[in-house]
């Protein structure tokens, strides 16, 4: 397998990685992505988005020679697509990424090929990204035709946590659905070059389910976390130390409650469900709306211990959707500082987020949001919110914080 050509269609937080994964094996891995500022930094052995242990393996796989980026799809053996797939309107799932990557990859095409979707996507999209091809190459076959088709497809979804990515690509389990099980056999190969967990086999469609399960689930989980969180404070209780108190029963294990949730998973993923099963799927619904509805709550929260005053000013400590990244998709911490800029209009918002150079949009667009350091904003702030548990926050001098209101979502200042 050494001798594989291997392209990495979309290099963002889960393409580069992979991408690194595969290089630093020996193998050859051309990366395409859409954006000339990554292709130039990655050709350049430079990381363009934090995670802990990335850039060591990107720059050492770049000099090696064996990994190199271009906004054009080249030839290969082996096509692994990692694109977006958000959703749009009313949580539709949006594909037209997988379908751009599907329609750049099929003039490459000359038949042996396999081509494996990593994105996260509803049930049936890979049995799609094969009837696509057929309609772009007629002149080959595809596995929802052929037994024996000139190009195999298939599904593994990556299962990583940010923060950790470089960790768990390599030591979890990947589930391989193909939409044959020769397609699932030729992408599982692909996949043992660098995984050390177990490879599962199975179909593709179980195989997309299987990872909006994992996410469903664990959204669920987060969203009783987040109801409790509201319920402790309607009757006046601490709620991290309920959740203490109640794990110690031999078989519960709440999860910590918190301003939301985010990252282009968790808080996407369980629509994909509710969108193929609307009737079928309503504890997953529910779930969704009280984790969605939650960055509203916090903001109640903050403009209650705001003062009465013309021009508040409120820290808003972190962006990022989760500790120690700079990934800001789907951002509960972002929704909060937007909306609070929008109830405290008169009010000065400091954000503080370590892990970047700039306001992101909207919050760019805002007169009254500014990106600051963590001692600039606790000095001038009557409110400290903390969004996000940056190892850094940790850090602050609890001194510093005296006389100020505080409203803690992570419950780390208790």
């Amino acid at each position: 397998m050494l001798n594989t050509r291997i392209a990495v269609i979309g290099l963002g937080y889960i393409g580069l990685p992979t991408s690194a994964a595969l290089a630093s094996r020996g193998v050859r891995v051309m990366g395409v992505d859409v954006n000339q500022h990554f292709v130039d930094e990655i050709n350049a052995g430079r990381v363009p988005i934090v995670e802990p242990d990335l850039d060591t393996a990107v720059a050492g796989a770049v000099a090696m020679g064996h990994l190199t980026a271009s906004s054009e799809v080249p030839e290969a053996d082996a096509f692994l697509i990692a694109v977006p797939t958000p959703f749009k309107g009313a949580f539709e799932p949006d594909l037209s990424y997988v379908r751009a990557a599907t329609e750049s990859i099929a003039p490459r095409l000359r038949g042996a090929e396999v081509v494996i979707l990593e994105s996260t996507s509803p049930p049936g999209t890979t049995r799609q990204i094969s009837e696509w091809l057929a309609e772009l190459r007629p002149d080959l076959t595809f596995p929802h035709q052929s037994a024996t088709p000139d190009v195999n497809v298939a599904h593994c979804p990556e299962r990583v946590l940010p923060g950790r990515i470089m960790v768990e690509m390599v030591t979890n389990d990947r589930v391989v659905g193909g939409l044959t099980r020769a397609c699932a056999e030729k992408a599982a190969q692909i996949y043992r070059i660098f995984c050390e967990g177990e490879v599962v086999l199975t179909d593709a469609t179980s195989a997309e389910m299987a990872k909006l399960t994992e996410n469903s689930f664990r959204d669920v989980n987060i969203a009783f976390a987040n109801e409790l969180a509201s319920v402790c404070a309607k009757v006046g209780v601490d709620v991290w130390e309920v959740i203490r108190l109640a794990n110690h029963h031999p078989r519960v294990n709440i999860l910590n409650p918190g301003p939301g949730v985010g990252g282009h998973c968790i808080a996407v993923d369980p629509w994909f469900i509710v969108a193929a099963a609307p009737q079928e799927s309503r504890l997953i619904r529910t779930a969704r709306e009280i984790n969605d509805a939650r960055p509203g709550g916090v903001v109640d929260a903050i403009v209650e211990a705001s003062p009465a005053t013309d021009a508040p000013v409120v820290a808003c400590l972190g962006l990022a959707f989760k500790a120690n990244i700079d990934d800001l998709r789907e951002s509960p911490a972002l929704t909060i500082t937007q909306m609070l800029s929008k109830r405290l209009p008169h009010g000065t918002i400091l954000a503080v987020e370590p892990h970047v150079d700039a306001l992101p949009q909207p919050l760019a667009a805002l007169d009254n949001v500014h990106l600051v350091d963590a001692d600039v904003a606790i000095a001038k702030a009557d409110v400290v919110a903390l969004l996000v548990d940056h190892t850094q926050f940790h850090e602050i001098d609890r001194e510093s914080l005296a006389g100020k209101q505080i409203v803690d979502t992570r419950g780390m200042w208790r």
